[in-house]
């Protein structure tokens, strides 16, 4: 199969191919080959430096440019030492051979490409050295460039520059070699090592991180979803709730003016106003919240809950093994649907996690009704004996939050000093008390 364009031939698919490696090689070697790329500093928070002390740790993140500067200082005083020519001239071929290595710091691609070029002059300048074309200080020089250059760029950046050298090495024993003994088989065997190890690295690190992110991912997704969940099961209960009392207060309007002999006009239609507003908010009540419910949805035949049912609850969970206790302060009173069902979620929510997190520890259960509104506290000691922890999807302290929330309510959460776990919640509840008839007087 072969592709076409409009107006130009057919490209075989060994066309398309060549193409490709031609656009990768480009893109990996030759586009802002000498690009402004600095090296950046190391990081310093790794099981090993993290145990350096502070003063050092600040100074270690300059660690691997002091490392290059070190082993470009080394080829400089090799090839000086080594060669053949005067003593300035050495020094100026070990600067040559040298600045490669340097340049890894801040143009990673074009450092390759000045290896290349060094090797290239080297191997005519040096045209009888036994070693030919890479003497072992120009060895050096390229297999930590080309190292360092594959750790900063792709592994197929790494592939590419290992063509390179094998086509290097061929050609200028081809050409130049006139017989002379080449060192591109430990050349091509070394930098393979080399370029290998660190394109499975960076492969491995590139996973990592593709992983990470991920799962960092899934878990604001997990999270929102619990939320949205949590919203969904509050929406349906604040509207079985409050559907059930708008449908008492419509009922009871409806049938008051009958239980009062000849009530006058005025009377009855006030009860007729307010039977109306109640189904009209009924409606549009069940019309907004409506939506919430799932298809498979089916409201409760039971009543809601409420703070009036939690002898049960902790009956149910003394059962399953955990010791509680509960103390009921202040005058006890009605409160709001809203707030009483919430106040008994948040209970349970409290002591299913106290159940998973700190099996067999005891509890504490304290509502105290208060002037202003209604305060709750669960604490529960460590965990004793051998009965191990459940895991759980930890977000039950989310959903409790948004109850509070929901009710213009404040709720701490957090580990005692005992190493147990407390939960403290206060629901704001309007008063309705009358005020007193002032004296006219």
């Amino acid at each position: 199969m072969t592709e076409t364009t409009p107006g130009a031939t057919p490209r075989t698919p060994e066309l398309r191919l060549a193409s490709g490696l031609i656009q990768s090689l480009r893109q990996d070697l030759i586009t802002d080959a000498f690009a402004y790329r600095p090296l950046p500093l190391m990081r310093t928070d790794g099981p090993l430096t993290r145990r350096l002390p502070r003063r050092i740790r600040r100074e270690a993140v300059y660690l691997p440019h002091a490392a290059l500067c070190l082993t470009a200082f080394f080829v400089v005083t090799f090839t000086s030492v080594s060669g053949r020519m005067p003593p300035a001239g050495a020094l100026v071929m070990g600067l040559i051979t040298a600045a490669p290595v340097v340049m890894t710091l801040v143009r990673p691609v074009g450092a390759f490409w000045a290896a290349v070029a060094v090797t290239l002059v080297f191997s005519v300048v040096n045209g009888s050295d036994p070693n030919w074309p890479w003497s072992p200080s120009t060895f050096v020089s390229y297999l930590v460039t080309v190292t360092v250059v594959a750790m900063r760029t792709r592994p197929r950046t790494a592939g590419w520059m290992w063509l390179i050298t094998v086509a290097i090495g061929v050609a200028m024993s081809i050409v130049l070699g006139h017989g002379h003994a080449i060192t591109l088989g430990p050349m091509a065997f070394v930098s393979a090592i080399a370029l290998l190890t660190v394109s499975v690295r960076n492969i491995r690190k590139q996973a990592e991180q593709e992983v990470t992110a991920q799962q960092e991912v899934t878990a604001v997704e997990r999270d929102r979803r619990t939320l949205l969940e949590e919203r969904t099961t509050i929406a349906r209960e604040l509207h079985d709730v409050v559907a059930h009392h708008m449908s008492v207060v419509a009922i009871q309007a409806e049938a008051a003016p009958y239980r009062v002999k000849n009530p006058p006009p005025e009377l009855e239609a006030a009860f007729v106003t307010i039977r109306e507003n109640a189904v009209a908010a009924l409606t549009e009540l069940r019309r907004v919240l409506g939506v919430v419910r799932s298809a498979d949805y089916e409201a409760p035949d039971a009543p809601q809950p409420t703070l009036a049912s939690l002898d049960g609850l902790l009956a149910n969970v003394r059962e399953a093994g955990l010791s509680v206790e509960k103390t009921v302060t202040g005058a006890v009173r009605e409160l709001p649907p809203g707030v009483e069902l919430s106040a008994y979620r948040i209970i349970q929510e409290a002591l299913s996690n106290t159940l998973r997190h700190a099996p067999g520890a005891a509890t504490g259960v304290e509502v105290s009704y208060v002037l202003g509104g209604l305060g709750i506290r669960i604490v529960n000691e460590a965990a004793t004996g051998d009965a191990r922890p459940s895991p759980g999807a930890g977000q039950g302290i989310t959903g409790m939050r948004e109850r509070v929330a929901m009710l213009e309510g404040e709720m701490t959460a957090g580990e005692t000093d005992s190493g147990g776990y407390e939960v403290a919640v206060f629901i704001p509840v309007a008063t309705s008390r009358p005020e007193p008839a002032k004296d006219p007087a």
